[in-house]
């Protein structure tokens, strides 16, 4: 009975007409992301009424991303530069089975069908298709440049593609070469213009750099991954190698024109920046119940997780993991053509019978239901903005607040654990200079000790790591970082992080590691960020990417990271360099 709320929606489904919600644009698929965001910058929305869709809620659908690349493609594709073209060109092969959708209007439509409606959708789309007829391979594969086996019937659509990301390089100062192997399967569908599914698996055996070996060391676990297993090939000369399996999915419907629900499995990203304070993609996937109701200059989402909580496990035991849940809102708010605002808030409970009914609440606020039920229970609550200036600048930031007492806060500020706050401040400057193609980012980040964590298991975090920014806490942050395209085909992507942390030890508790409980803190008072061992970190990546042929990609990276620590035994130096060919799938990226 407890799941019965969670599955409450998809029962009522058939009394409900089905019209817009759509398929999701997994998280991790950034190009498309990032090629929107970029032509918001450049052209904004003159012309036309600002979508309620917000691109700083990931995942979102792709039929409100197509009619959003439609427009500006309307609009201004005769003045765009050949490389924007062809970034369009390939969103749209992707994404094809919305290609029957029409631009935005000059009239608010906003609030219409996110997809056409008809017995004939799915063969409407074919043949809006915006590249040249091809013959299929052997007639089944590869009916269009990018989906390896496609499938338009007038009450059904399915994309089935394989995922490949193979990498092998040296690693200077270790023992161990560089080396990445993922294959699996990614399949979506829609059936009746109603039902949306998904469906992703991959396998992967790595041979990782130093630095994310002793992240899996310390804390069993390891960004992406669930059940971790050691892993040995001598071919390439690795001998502390990890193996994991891991997927995720979703089915997706809508229960009424401007509300949506999508059970599944997967992971969030809330903000506009390259960290978020809030909830990140960062930890492993989780089950969850996700409502989205977008409608007007609104768009108001809801989630409910069930998280793990404490590390993962490195043999299987047989008894289940220790769970604990998440109940969690964002509502985003349009003011105008440039401005965006949005209020968050999260809770994390751990119940021995389960999620808490109350919390199902979509209203936002929970402190009033943490109040009516005693609640043990760790909140957070937060604040989004940004700002499109008209210099092709937009600016950004976050701020989360997870405790705090006014007077130690503004009156006497003597460092009081329980003042428990974060901020994001960023900029993002497309064309930068005048120069096509030249995209910079400017990012601080700061998180003070103890935010996030909490005094029993509902600390933030899922399989022991955190569900927002991946340092935890106890930091501050700089990136810069910009992305150049001197070609179509060729990216150039470079990131520098700049970190200044306090760490802890197995005695220390500094507030830098969320799954240790806040009642084993050293110290009420003077605590500041960077206390314990601090240290000095800065990693600079830079990856080269060609595009051979639709989302099959040549790629070179480099990265550089240099730890330096107020205890000699945790410097640490490493270098990588690699070479592979990665198809269908997003770059896994260690950047911590």
């Amino acid at each position: 009975m407890k799941y019965f709320a969670l599955l409450l929606p998809f029962f009522l489904l058939p009394f409900f007409p089905l019209l817009g919600q759509g398929s999701p644009l997994p998280t991790d698929e950034t190009d498309g992301y990032d090629l929107l965001r970029r032509l918001t910058l450049r052209y904004g929305y003159d012309g036309f009424e600002r979508p309620a869709t917000d691109l700083s809620l990931r995942p979102t659908n792709r039929a409100g991303l197509v009619r959003l690349a439609k427009t500006f493609r309307a609009r201004y594709g005769e003045s765009m530069s050949k490389t924007d073209k062809y970034r369009l060109q390939r969103f749209f092969d992707d994404n094809n089975e919305w290609l029957a959708l029409e631009p935005f209007a000059e009239e608010e439509d906003s609030d219409q069908a996110a997809f056409w409606i008809g017995d004939d959708f799915a063969l409407k789309s074919a043949a809006n298709a915006l590249h040249e007829k091809r013959q299929p391979i052997a007639n089944l594969f590869y009916a269009t440049p990018a989906h390896f086996l496609e499938v338009n019937r007038p009450d059904f659509y399915l994309r089935l593609n394989p995922l490949i990301d193979l990498r092998y390089g040296k690693q200077q100062n270790d023992s161990e070469d560089s080396f990445f192997n993922r294959r699996g399967l990614k399949l979506r569908a829609g059936i009746d213009d109603r039902i949306f599914f998904n469906f992703e698996i991959l396998e992967t055996q790595a041979g990782l750099p130093d630095y994310v070996r002793q992240f899996r060391n310390r804390f069993d676990a390891l960004p992406g991954a669930g059940f971790l297993k050691n892993y040995t090939l001598d071919l390439v000369n690795v001998q502390r190698g990890t193996d994991y399996l891991n997927g995720q999915g979703y089915v997706s419907a809508d229960l009424t024109k401007h509300v949506g629900a999508r059970l599944g499995y997967g992971r969030h990203f809330i903000g506009d920046g390259e960290r978020s304070l809030l909830l990140s993609d960062f930890s492993n996937n989780y089950p969850y119940l996700e409502l989205n109701w977008r409608i007007w200059k609104f768009h108001y989402r809801n989630l409910f997780a069930e998280l793990t909580a404490g590390p993962q496990m490195t043999v299987p035991t047989g008894l289940p993991l220790t769970k604990k849940y998440l109940a969690a809102h964002h509502l985003s708010i349009n003011l105008g053509d440039r401005l965006t605002f949005g209020l968050f808030e999260a809770v994390v409970m751990n119940r021995e019978n389960g999620f808490d009914l109350a919390y199902l609440n979509p209203i936002i606020l929970y402190r009033t239901i943490e109040q009516s039920v005693g609640s043990p229970d760790n909140a957070i609550v937060g604040l989004t903005g940004r700002y499109r200036t008209p210099f092709r600048v937009e600016v950004y930031g976050q701020f989360v607040l997870d405790e705090f007492k006014f007077d130690e806060l503004f009156v006497e500020r003597r460092g009081w654990w329980a003042n428990k706050f974060g901020y994001q401040l960023g900029a993002r400057y497309a064309d930068a200079f005048g120069v096509d193609q030249l995209d910079l980012i400017v990012e601080r980040n700061l998180v003070r000790p103890f935010t996030y964590s909490h005094r029993g298991l509902s600390n933030y975090t899922h399989f022991a790591m955190p569900l927002a920014h991946p340092l935890g806490a106890n930091f501050k942050e700089v990136l810069v970082g910009f992305d150049y395209r001197p070609l179509p085909r060729l990216q150039l992507r470079t990131r520098l992080y700049v970190i200044d942390q306090g760490e802890g030890t197995d005695e220390l508790v500094v507030g830098e590691n969320l799954n240790r409980s806040s009642n084993d803190r050293e110290m009420n008072f003077g605590n500041e960020i960077g206390q314990g061992i601090n240290y000095t970190n800065s990693l600079l990546s830079v990856t080269a990417s060609y595009e051979l042929k639709p989302n099959l990609w040549l790629e070179g990276m480099f990265l550089s990271r240099n730890k330096d620590s107020d205890l000699a035994a945790r410097d640490l130096e490493t270098t990588v360099v690699n070479l592979g060919i990665r198809w269908n799938v997003a770059r896994q990226r260690y950047e911590f």
